[in-house]
């Protein structure tokens, strides 16, 4: 009769520990896809700036045609991207679709900004200097964002890595997720100076 009692008390102890890891890799499965909806919010606010700052753009750069179609392209690439990945964070491809697509975003934005610079109307605009304004602070944003989701994904992947949970990870599938790296690799490089 003691033999059937500790027996049942191991058991049931067993199905709550079970539970209990199960409960926390879902846990942690929604806190990554949370993160991923906050990112989503502020990348769909970025993307909409973009078009009214080329609007604002086109009147000054009228020869400059091939750099604004250039940044509208990459604006819809990472829109698309974004779809894709807000569909179903926990899909490691669109997840590096979308950070390929934003580096592309981004060195267009950066070509945009560039040939601002040669314009002065164009860059004392008030209208292309708060939509600058906008998009810087929508960058910090994003950059927030992103670094919030990595966290949270890196805390859900040591979740289902570790063991004892790792092997209900595999039992109920839960598939690693991906990091969103969307740094640009000139922005990694060391400055060049020259003296001479």
């Amino acid at each position: 009769m003691t033999t059937t009692i500790v027996i049942l008390v191991v058991l049931v102890l067993g199905v709550f520990f079970l539970i209990s890891q199960y409960n926390r890799l879902v846990s942690a499965r929604n806190a990554f896809r949370n993160a991923f909806a906050q990112i989503d919010v502020q990348l769909t606010r970025r993307y909409d700036l973009i078009p009214n700052l080329v609007e604002t753009a086109k009147g000054y750069l009228r020869h400059e045609r091939e750099t604004l179609e250039a940044v509208i392209n990459a604006r819809n690439t990472a829109l698309a991207g974004l779809k894709a990945a807000a569909s179903n964070p926990g899909n490691a491809a669109a997840v590096t679709q979308l950070a390929g697509a934003e580096s592309a975003l981004g060195g267009a934005l950066g070509r945009l900004f560039a040939l601002a610079e040669a314009y002065p109307d164009l860059k004392a605009n008030q209208n292309m200097m708060q939509l600058s304004e906008e998009l810087t602070s929508t960058e910090n944003k994003v950059a927030f964002a992103r670094q919030a989701y990595n966290d949270a994904v890196m805390n859900y992947n040591n979740a289902r890595e570790m063991f004892p949970t790792s092997v209900i990870a595999g039992l109920f599938n839960f598939a690693p997720a991906q990091l969103l790296d969307i740094g640009r690799p000139e922005a990694r490089e060391a400055p060049k100076v020259s003296f001479s």
